[in-house]
This record gives structure tokens, C-alpha cells and sequence, in this order.
């Protein structure tokens, strides 16, 4: 079935698949910190300096090094040119007329994102370069984070006891290396922006495309001592050896005037724009460029609506934004550097986490951007009845929300192409709640609008075969649509299985409201959301079929492990469950609905009784209660509910929902045979473990390792006080990624234990930043001296 709509798919509408599983993307180990801020697109440079991966238009991927897009360096001392190199390790067949092949042992990289630096050593030269990359991530702020723009600090150490006059080049080809860039009709123009005596240059690249156009803008900062010069078209195509010869000739380019003539079919276009200054002898100076590009309105694929990008609300949506954008970037962008510094300096200058938890806390926020993400503002004209369907009415805050924060939308993963996949977001939600809480509760309200809306169309589903409509009434989705369709109005783009009959998605929702209330104490948001969380629970009561307080599994993959069954009570979904029923009493009380928090309370006693007398061995909760052979599998996820209700300090006393010795047992027995009797101890846990300490192999996904959900058990453990434990069962995600696979900025969702991984670049492992939050509640409970435990690194 997969294969037949696979098939019609992509060969007869010549339309992308939503999961790729006949052409997985190829790993390339190349990938270093993305440029841009939230939901604008993103550039991928690599760690070697070039330019990589390509999404602007909204979640959609293209993979190619654009060759012409370098940074060239020429030093000068008494008048001549002593030394001109592209830096770059490249060798290509294009641009033969430039010195290609920087010797690699000369330069290093490093990435701590938002932020990167690369430091050359010119070999011979006793000069070094250190160039900052910088992207407008913020935490809290709602404006500059939507930039489409990265800034480059060329920081120019002059070792020598001569003056040398420093030049760096930015070349750019128009376009993003696909056949569009000779589709003819593109075109380059010089453009200077001076504004309260700040002056910046450089050249704008028009890419006008039919669907989508947009300008992309390379610029140098004009100040005393800097000469910013331009070279406004040349053939990326060629051997380039014009462009060479003008650098060479002075150190600077021939900067002239007016507009190219826009391309031929077939023909490609570049541009370039070089800053200079003069650093003295034993002296160091700094050259400040900047990439932007504007594409501020955006048809998804289905090409039925406008939408326009969040940063259009302070930049216009003209289509004529770059050199403001690029103005502003090279004018505050070190204010930026100031906010991203008081962030993290207080987690990096920590002694006691360990280096390996700082680079991944950090460096899998690239996400956040570069999951394809999109952040849109609703049109002016927008209306609350629009927005609510026929069902909404209750969100009374919806549209002031919306209006204020604007849409947000991420994808599953850069392969698994939906928008704002639930049963994973509900992982990667602690990185959104913790630093841009207004786009967890606008993506909450999208969400909940969608609950109470249905979509009766009726569709097959490819693993069951059986017939159904796309979106039932009172069901959380399982993705708010692909960007190859129409996000927002088309939902459910996951043509799998029919996920109404899933048995975590509702449970996540009523999870989320809390926690997400807890963490901003927003009552309004509380007080909209209680109708619809106590609409989709009533819809989960119907999987209680025995009525004994528990739900129970469909005896088919009708959760998040969507190809792992599970069948009657079960850990996973029976401790979401339990934690929601729990949520469900606390919200009631605040709220004064005795009614429904006594019908709450009544079902969690009974529930927690049968979870226990179902599910627990003495050891840890069985993998479910249906006595086959791998019930009691050991599952590494079994603490979900537990995790979520610990983070929301409801794991104690009348709150305490499973109880803490067995919280403990358990956790102890993942970490004793699930991480430790796995992989030697070094790749975290394993979804599913038999006691016996051999992995599960009845699914294909019960012998995986989930990244995600593995950053998710290091902080219940943290939580629980096995902070040990909790960062030894990280560690080994961490060191499989990012050292041992080379997987670096394209974090998979799963790998095994040998050479088989899964779903580059995706959601789930933003969940790192809920181990932040279970240490920071640690140290608030701490007494003021004390840390955390000192934590060994191993090998």
C-alpha cells in the first residue's frame, strides 16, 4: 500500500512524500551551525566553512554546497599583495582562476549555537583570522529572533612588525545551487544604507523565482578606517579569474555602479563584497559582514494562501527589506552577543555539568531553526470566527494571542515532513516553553482550535488499509499539515495510521496545558483550555473498556512507537494516563470545578490501584499486560508520566501518583540493563530490553535508541536524584551523535547499536532542555552552596 501511494506520489503528481522511506537523505558529515533566526529560513554552513543546506522555502530542504559562496582573504603589505587564498579546503572544477585548497591544518571550528567561530592561521603570513558567525537566537524576545540574517565578525590578528592592510571577500551566487538559479531572470544591484550615522553596503541578489522570490543581500559595515567595496555580477560558471585579478590588483573590488542585466535562461549569476582596513604592526582590527535575505511572503506548496513572515511586521513585507535587515544586523548585532552571553554564561561557567552537556544543550537548539521551522503573522484582515472554524468560540483568547506572537510551526524532522508532529513535540516542547514560552501557547491554541474542529473527508490509511476521515471531533491531531499542502487548514498530513485511535496524543495535550501553566503562570491560557482538555479526555475515557480507571492499548502500534505493538494496560500510555487524570484534579481545583475534580479523583484512585497491580513486577512497570512474550519488556520510556508530573513539582504527597520507591526501582533497573548492558554503556538506553539484558527485537523500533526520549530519562533520573545516572545515560546519546557518527547539527531520531540510524535532523531531542529545567529545580531546592553532584566524565 505504501509503495502503490509512494509510487503515485512522487512519480505521477511529482509531489514529495511526507516520509520518505524508499529515499532516505544521504548522511553527510558536514553540517556546523545554521545561520538565522526563528521561522525566517535558514543557511547550513558547514564546519568547513561552506555553505550546505538550504531552506527558505518553508520546510522544504534542498542539500548543495554552493561552491561560489566563499570567503576569500587578500593581505597586503607596502603597496603589494603577499598573499590571496579562498578560504576553503575545496578543490573545485568551477572558478579555476582562484587559489583553492586551504591547507585544513590551519584552521579550526567550533560551534556553541547560535554562535560559531572559525580561526585561520595563514600558513607563512603570522597573521590569524578568527570569523564569529552570530543569528539572532534570543530567548524571550519576539522580534529579532525572527531575523532572516547571520553576521560574520572577522576578527584580524596582525603578528607581524609591519602594518598589513587586511581584505576579505564575500562572494554569493544567486540563488541556492538548483536549477532555478538559470531559470533567467535573476539580477544584482549595489545598494548602501545609511541611517543615524551608521553606513552599510553591499550588493542585493534578486532571485526571481515564480513562486517564493526573494533577495538575498551581502554587506560589509562602512566606519573610519574601513572601505567597503563591491563587485555587483560575474559568472559563478566561469574560471572567475576577473574577480581574482581586481582583488589581487588592490586589495579591493572595482565597486561599479547600477544594475546587472537580469540572466539568460541558462545562465547563473554572483556578486561579491569586500571590506578592508589596515591593521597596524602587533596590532588587531575587526571587519563586520553580514548575509540576509528577505522572502517575506510564502506560498506553501498547495499555493492556495499568502502568508507573510513574522519579521514583516517590523521589516514590511515589500519584498525590499534586505538592507534594512542587513543594517540592522551589523548595527546590533553586538547587543545580541550581550543577551546570548548573559544566557548561557551562567550554564557554561557552571563547574560542575560537564563540557559534553554544555555543547549539547546548546547545539540542539539549531532546531529550533532549522527544523524547517516557519513563524507567520495572521493577516491584518484576520477575524475570531475565521480562526476558530465552527467550533472555537470558547478560545477567547485565541486571536489576541495569534495577532500578538504570530503561528509557529516546526516540522517532525528535516525527512519526516509535518508540521508540528504532537506525540513528538510534546518532548521537544520544554525548549520552546523554557525560552520562547508566547510560541508554546500559540502553538497550543493552533492546537486546540484543531481539537474541537473535525475533518470528516474520509481517506485510506496505508498500514491498516481501512478507510476513515482525516480529523475526528475532540481528538488532539497528529500534525498540523505538510508545507507540501496548506499547514493550519489541512491537518493530519500522517497518513500511516488513523491516530483518533491513538492513546497519547490527548494525553500529551492535557500534560502540556499544565506543565505550560505552571512555567508561565498565564491563567488566561489556563481558563481556555480547561473546556478542551476536558473534552479530550472525555474522548481517551473510552479506551477505559473495563472500566477499572486505566485505558488500555488497541493491540496495534497507538502511540509514538508507531511500529512497536502494545497491547491492554501498558506503562507508557497507562502512565500518561495516570499523570493526566492527576493534572486534570490539580486544574479543576484552582479552577473551582469541584464537580469534575471529584470525577477526576475518583478515576485516579482506581487507576493507580490497577496500574500497580497490572503492571509492576517488583522490580519496574511491565512493557504492558498482555502476558505475550515481550510484556515484560523493559521500557525505557516507562516514566513519562512521571517525568512530566516532576517537572511540575506534583510528585509529592497528596500529588504522589506512583510511588517514589518504585519511580526509583525502575529508573535504576532502565540505567542497570537498558544503558549499562547496552552498547557497553555508551549509547544511551535502548528503547526495550528483555530482563534477561538482551534488547527487544520484536519491533523495529524496540531496539533503537530514541535520542530524544533518552534526554527525557536523564532528566527524570535528575529529577528523581540519580543525577549520576541521569548524565551517564546522556552522555552516550551525545558522544554517538555528535563525536562517533559525525551527525553533528542533524541530531537522527534513532540509531541501533550498529550502523543503522533513522530520521536525520528531528524533533524529539530538544527534550535536552527539560534535564535543564529538573537541574535547575535541583539547585532551587538545594541549599545556596550546593550543586549538583560532581558528575565523571568518561572516556
Amino acid at each position: 500500500r505504501y509503495f502503490r501511494w509512494w509510487y503515485k506520489k512522487t512519480r505521477i503528481e511529482k509531489k514529495p512524500a511526507f516520509i520518505d522511506l524508499l529515499c532516505a537523505v544521504p548522511l553527510q558529515q558536514i553540517y556546523g551551525c545554521p545561520l538565522g533566526g526563528i521561522g525566517g529560513g535558514t543557511i547550513t554552513r558547514g564546519w568547513q566553512g561552506e555553505f550546505c543546506r538550504w531552506q527558505l522555502n518553508p520546510g522544504i530542504y534542498h542539500y548543495k554546497t554552493v561552491i561560489a559562496d566563499q570567503f576569500t582573504v587578500c593581505l597586503r603589505c607596502k603597496g603589494q599583495t603577499v598573499y590571496q587564498q579562498v578560504l576553503s579546503v575545496e578543490r573545485p572544477s568551477t572558478l579555476q582562476g582562484w587559489n583553492w585548497g586551504y591547507c585544513g591544518r590551519y584552521a579550526f571550528y567550533h560551534a556553541l549555537y547560535p554562535r560559531a567561530w572559525m580561526v585561520y592561521e595563514l600558513p607563512g603570513q603570522n597573521v590569524v583570522l578568527t570569523c564569529r558567525q552570530v543569528s539572532p537566537v534570543i530567548p524571550h524576545d519576539y522580534k529579532d529572533s525572527s531575523l532572516p540574517v547571520g553576521v560574520f565578525i572577522w576578527e584580524v590578528e596582525n603578528g607581524k612588525d609591519e602594518d598589513v592592510e587586511v581584505s576579505i571577500m564575500f562572494s554569493l551566487q544567486n540563488g541556492t545551487g538548483t536549477k532555478e538559479d538559470r531559470n533567467g531572470g535573476h539580477w544584482n544591484e549595489p545598494f548602501a544604507l545609511e541611517k543615524e550615522g551608521e553606513r552599510v553596503a553591499g550588493v542585493l541578489l534578486h532571485h526571481c523565482t515564480r513562486v517564493n522570490p526573494f533577495t538575498l543581500a551581502i554587506s560589509a559595515r562602512e566606519k573610519a578606517g574601513t572601505e567597503v567595496t563591491h563587485l555587483t555580477t560575474f559568472n559563478p560558471a566561469g574560471s572567475g579569474r576577473e574577480v581574482w585579478q581586481d582583488l589581487l590588483w588592490d586589495g579591493r573590488l572595482d565597486s561599479p555602479a547600477g544594475k546587472s542585466v537580469p540572466t539568460e535562461k541558462g545562465e547563473v549569476t554572483a556578486a561579491a563584497v569586500c571590506a578592508s582596513c589596515r591593521v597596524p604592526a602587533r596590532g588587531h582590527r575587526t571587519l563586520e559582514l553580514a548575509l540576509a535575505w528577505d522572502m517575506p511572503c510564502v506560498h506553501f506548496g498547495s499555493k492556495e494562501k499568502l502568508h507573510l513572515r513574522r519579521y514583516t511586521r517590523f521589516f514590511g513585507s515589500g519584498g525590499d527589506a534586505a538592507p534594512a535587515l542587513s543594517h540592522h544586523a551589523l548595527t546590533h548585532y553586538e547587543e545580541w552577543e550581550r543577551k546570548i552571553e548573559a544566557w548561557q554564561k551562567p550554564i557554561l561557567e557552571n563547574r560542575q555539568l560537564p563540557s559534553w552537556y554544555k555543547s549539547a544543550l546548546f547545539n540542539e537548539l539549531y532546531f529550533m531553526t532549522d527544523g524547517g521551522t516557519i513563524w507567520m503573522e495572521l493577516p491584518p484582515d484576520c477575524c475570531a470566527e475565521e480562526l476558530q472554524g465552527p467550533a472555537g468560540a470558547g478560545l477567547s483568547h485565541l486571536l489576541p494571542v495569534l495577532r500578538e506572537y504570530g503561528r509557529f510551526a516546526y516540522l517532525e524532522g528535516q525527512e519526516y515532513r509535518m508540521y508540528n508532529t504532537y506525540d513528538v513535540h510534546f518532548y521537544a516542547s520544554f525548549a520552546l516553553v523554557m525560552l520562547w514560552p508566547k510560541l508554546q501557547i500559540s502553538l497550543q491554541y493552533d492546537i486546540a482550535v484543531t481539537v474541537v474542529n473535525e475533518d470528516v473527508q474520509p481517506r485510506q490509511y496505508l498500514m491498516c488499509g481501512q478507510t476513515a476521515q482525516v480529523k475526528l471531533k475532540n481528538v488532539v491531531p497528529h500534525d498540523i499539515g505538510d508545507p507540501g499542502d496548506e499547514p493550519w487548514q489541512r491537518v493530519n498530513a500522517y497518513l500511516m495510521h488513523d491516530t483518533a485511535d491513538w492513546k497519547d496524543l490527548n494525553l500529551k495535550f492535557v500534560l502540556q496545558v499544565y506543565r505550560d501553566y505552571y512555567l508561565t503562570q498565564d491563567r488566561l491560557y489556563l481558563r481556555d483550555m480547561w473546556p478542551v482538555c476536558q473534552a479530550v479526555m472525555e474522548s481517551e475515557l473510552k479506551f477505559d473498556t473495563d472500566n477499572d480507571g486505566l485505558i488500555e492499548n488497541g493491540g496495534f502500534a497507538d502511540q509514538t512507537y508507531d511500529a512497536w505493538v502494545v497491547n491492554g494496560a501498558s506503562a507508557y500510555c497507562g502512565g500518561l494516563w495516570l499523570a493526566a487524570v492527576c493534572m486534570m484534579c490539580k486544574m479543576a481545583e484552582m479552577l473551582g470545578d469541584a464537580e469534575i475534580q471529584q470525577k477526576y479523583t475518583d478515576i485516579l484512585e482506581k487507576g493507580k490501584e490497577a496500574f500497580e497491580r497490572m503492571l509492576w513486577n517488583g522490580k519496574y512497570y511491565n512493557y504492558d499486560s498482555s502476558g505475550s512474550d515481550t510484556s515484560s519488556s523493559i521500557m525505557s520510556d516507562q516514566c513519562a508520566g512521571q517525568w512530566f508530573l516532576g517537572a511540575c513539582g506534583l510528585d509529592q504527597e497528596e500529588f504522589e501518583v506512583f510511588p517514589k520507591s518504585h519511580v526509583i526501582s525502575a529508573l535504576k533497573t532502565i540505567f542497570e540493563k537498558n544503558v549499562m548492558s547496552f552498547a557497553g554503556g555508551t549509547m544511551g538506553a535502548v528503547n526495550g530490553m528483555r530482563p534477561d539484558g538482551v534488547p527487544d527485537t520484536s519491533s523495529v523500533q524496540s531496539n533503537e535508541v530514541w535520542i530524544g526520549v533518552v534526554y527525557a530519562l536523564a532528566a527524570t533520573m535528575i529529577q528523581e536524584g540519580l543525577v549520576e545516572e541521569g548524565f551517564r545515560t546522556a552522555e552516550g546519546c551525545y558522544r554517538t551523535v555528535w563525536e562517533r557518527l559525525g551527525m553533528a547539527f542533524q541530531t537522527p531520531e534513532a540509531y541501533r547499536e550498529k550502523k543503522v540510524y533513522r530520521s536525520l535532523a528531528y524533533m524529539r531531542p530538544l527534550s535536552i532542555w527539560s534535564m535543564q529545567l529538573a537541574l535547575e529545580r535541583r539547585a532551587s531546592w538545594a541549599p545556596a552552596p550546593a550543586q549538583p553532584p560532581q558528575v565523571p566524565i568518561y572516556p
